[in-house]
């Protein structure tokens, strides 16, 4: 017992310190892709990019069906084999996976190709120039499965500055390669333009497994040399493992459709209903503006480092159920629960007492204030979903989210038709029904852990949410106080109050939450300097 409790402990140090990478490589990775969203814009225009947004949700799409699940599946299997340092049975997985991806990937590019060409000729897509960008993104949903791989790997061994490393190294060459594309081919055209700007897509996945390869030598020089343990070793045929890869990243796949099918939702019923409450096509797409392009986008941002804490939890805690510890498992979800509320909750209501500012100041459309503030609780919820959603998944049972994710879809089209109607709610009722779709499946979620002994930190949840509330009255004070002058300063100076005000505040409530916040790094090391100790 005492040999897998001190495994438990040194797979949670690298469950927090993973989370914490993979959360700063999605920041990097979200500046990168903002900047270029900016010049990109300039650079096409509205109808360049409509023709480019026409061709890039559809790649991504089928990317969330053919790829999206491989790193949840592969880093469960993984990880359970190296939890037992079983790591030839951690090199065979991999393996097969990398022989049937490669395959899978030629049959999915395929398809890709011989779906747009659909889309085209049905007019589904009713711009022609479309097709340009849909063929030069085809090559790249077969590098997306290689790609989903190797990080699943690098996840399973809990090491996660090699994924963190291709992200970004992805991103760079994508964004650089997108612009140069789309400049070179624009003198041809609008629709070759586009087409080169979703081209860069491939240069950029290459570079990301050019990346992966050079750690992933690194890595195998490692195990060479490692004590594999014979008596855990677990003979598993090729069949077997491609069985159990199938049988977790289909459902992991489905719950990753989330934020697509919601769009798509979105997009059919909230104009429609907005129209019903009396408003013109103009200002029903105006308002649909609001809320999908700059109120879901803060959200998304907002969730970054649940996203980050789920992934690092996966092969965390599929690492403590191969070894049967039941009490770590526990341990680690409760860690996964307090680490998420302390970046989701004050995000929450930093977004909500501050929308005004955030609104005239980023987006310069005072109006989207209504939708900011409304659509606020969703980053909790939707955080709490993310983090409930791993643990199911390293607990074997990938298809409980995906449950909860179709039944929240069903609650979200329901409490859109009821609230977006109501000519006193409009696109605020659209918010509304967003924060009850994700309260709904993160709600489910918990019921599915509690029902497995997995117990929410209720405790810990109402201590984060009084130091939540006490920064967001102090960063209101000041953002009212600071008003007067410009919108700009009194975001600042209010961004500014609340991450002096809020770690200083979560560290009173208790050892508990202070022994989190002294496990992150910068916020730890600052808090430290200040005399506080776990």
């Amino acid at each position: 017992m005492t040999l897998l409790y001190e495994e438990g402990t040194a797979v949670k140090d690298r469950f927090v310190e993973g989370a914490m990478i993979l959360t700063l490589a999605g920041f990097v990775v979200k500046i990168i892709g903002s900047v270029n969203r900016i010049v990109l814009s300039r650079l096409l225009g509205g109808e360049g990019i409509g023709i480019y947004q026409m061709a890039y949700p559809v790649f991504l799409l089928v990317l969330a069906v053919c790829s999206s699940g491989l790193p949840v599946a592969v880093s469960i299997m993984v990880a359970e084999r190296a939890a037992r340092e079983d790591h030839k049975g951690a090199g065979s997985i991999f393996r097969v996976t990398m022989e049937l991806v490669f395959a899978a990937g030629i049959v999915f590019a395929v398809f890709f190709y011989f779906l747009s060409s659909h889309l085209i000729s049905t007019g589904l897509i009713r711009d022609p120039r479309a097709y340009y960008a849909l063929m030069a993104l085809v090559p790249c949903v077969f590098f997306s499965g290689l790609l989903a791989c190797f990080r699943g790997f690098f996840q399973g061994y809990q090491e996660m500055k090699a994924p963190a490393a291709s992200q970004i190294a992805e991103q760079l060459v994508r964004v650089s390669c997108m612009l140069l594309f789309a400049f070179m081919l624009l003198p041809k055209g609008l629709g070759h333009a586009a087409a080169g700007a979703a081209g860069a897509t491939l240069p950029g996945a290459i570079a990301g497994l050019a990346v992966l390869h050079y750690f992933y030598r690194k890595k195998k020089r490692e195990l060479a040399g490692a004590r594999n343990a014979a008596e855990s070793v677990e003979e598993t045929s090729g069949t077997q493992i491609a069985s159990r890869l199938v049988r977790l990243a289909l459902p992991a796949s489905c719950s990753n459709l989330l934020v697509p099918l919601t769009g798509i939702v979105d997009m059919l019923v909230i104009p429609a209903c907005l129209g019903i409450a009396g408003f013109s096509v103009a200002a029903s797409t105006r308002l649909f503006g609001y809320l999908t392009g700059m109120a879901q986008p803060l959200v998304m941002l907002c969730v970054i480092p649940s996203v980050s804490i789920a992934a690092s939890l996966i092969p965390s805690a599929a690492s403590c159920r191969a070894l049967g510890d039941a009490a770590a498992l526990g341990e680690k979800a409760a860690s996964a629960f307090r680490l998420c509320l302390l970046f989701v909750l004050p995000s929450a209501f930093g977004m909500y007492v501050l929308s005004g500012e955030i609104a005239s100041v980023l987006y310069g459309a005072k109006d989207a204030a209504v939708s900011i503030a409304a659509l606020s609780p969703s980053i909790v919820f939707m955080g709490i979903y993310l983090v409930t959603t791993g643990m199911l998944q390293a607990l074997g049972r990938p298809a409980l989210p995906m449950v909860s994710m179709l039944l929240g879809i069903v609650v979200r089209v329901v409490a859109l038709k009821a609230l977006t109607v109501q000519p006193s709610l409009n696109i605020a009722g659209s918010a509304f029904a967003a924060d009850l779709n994700f309260a709904f499946i993160a709600l489910l979620n918990l019921g599915f852990l509690y029902a497995r002994g997995i117990a929410f930190p209720w405790k810990s949840a109402f201590k984060i949410l009084a130091a939540s509330l006490a920064m967001a009255l102090c960063a209101f004070a000041v953002a009212r106080l600071l008003g007067g002058v410009s919108k700009l300063l009194a975001l600042l100076g209010a961004v500014a109050a609340a991450l002096v005000i809020y770690p200083l505040a979560a560290c009173r409530m208790g050892d508990d939450i202070k022994r989190e916040m002294l496990r992150l790094p910068v916020i730890g090391a600052a808090l430290k300097r200040f005399g506080l100790r776990a």
